[in-house]
């Protein structure tokens, strides 16, 4: 008999050498319980690793972690053991510096966006997306977009590259040219922390680069912006 989650062997009232299956539950602990790995896309066991060293084992290994995809591993006394997950489980990967996640298939991530995340698949994300913006005509909009339901905390800019042809510009989005920011400068090295409200938007949303100045049409130069936005993801199931 095991226990329902992590699988540790049950003593049993008359069993002899109790001592082996309580070493070996203490094992299991060791090695599944507050989970760290050192990393996820090592495709082989490694040559000399320390004891109690732990892995998470991607797709396609080899040696002597294949056909154990996306198990756990563990070394310990000279010897791999793997463990099986379940859906949930979180393990810190040391090499990404960050999180990866369990889906009951595979271990996703590590997630820099992801803040908590519930049994049911709800979450909560603090997300910053990026874009380089070749600049034309009157304005130009962006191919990223602010989520519907996302709650925007503002739009960065940085001017990569001399902006030519008008004399300043604004960053916004339509119907609200300025919003994160107006008469920005054009020369490269230029910067603007568009903070605002924090503000909920209700639809899919571009960020909109608009000239300002002289004949209110770009020319050449680039500009990129970096959303910050938290989004909220309802429960999956």
């Amino acid at each position: 008999m095991t226990t329902p989650n992590l699988k540790l062997p049950e003593i049993a009232a008359s069993q002899s050498q109790k001592h082996i299956t309580h070493n070996e539950a203490l094992g299991i602990l060791d090695a599944v319980v507050n989970l760290s790995v050192l990393s996820q896309s090592v495709t082989s066991d490694p040559a000399g690793p320390d004891d109690g060293a732990r892995y998470l084992v991607p797709a396609g290994a080899n040696g002597a972690f294949a056909g154990h995809d996306g198990k756990i591993a563990s070394y310990r006394e000279d010897v791999w053991t793997f463990y099986d997950a379940a859906a949930g489980w979180r393990a810190f990967v040391a090499d990404e510096g960050g999180f990866a996640v369990y889906d009951g298939t595979n271990w996703s991530g590590p997630d820099p966006s992801l803040i908590s995340v519930t049994p049911n698949g709800a979450e909560s994300r603090i997300v910053t997306v990026e874009e380089e913006l070749t600049l034309s005509g009157a304005s130009v909009s962006s191919t990223v977009q602010i989520p519907n339901r996302a709650i925007v905390f503002g739009v960065s800019t940085l001017t990569t590259e001399d902006v030519t042809g008008v004399w300043q510009y604004h960053c916004g989005i339509s119907g609200q040219p300025e919003k994160f920011g107006g008469y920005l400068g054009i020369a490269a090295g230029s910067n603007n922390a568009g903070v605002i409200g924090p503000e909920a938007f209700y639809a899919d949303t571009p960020v909109v680069i608009t000239a300002h100045g002289d004949t209110e049409a770009f020319t050449g130069g680039k500009v990129r912006i970096a959303l910050h936005y938290f989004l909220p993801v309802v429960p999956q199931s």
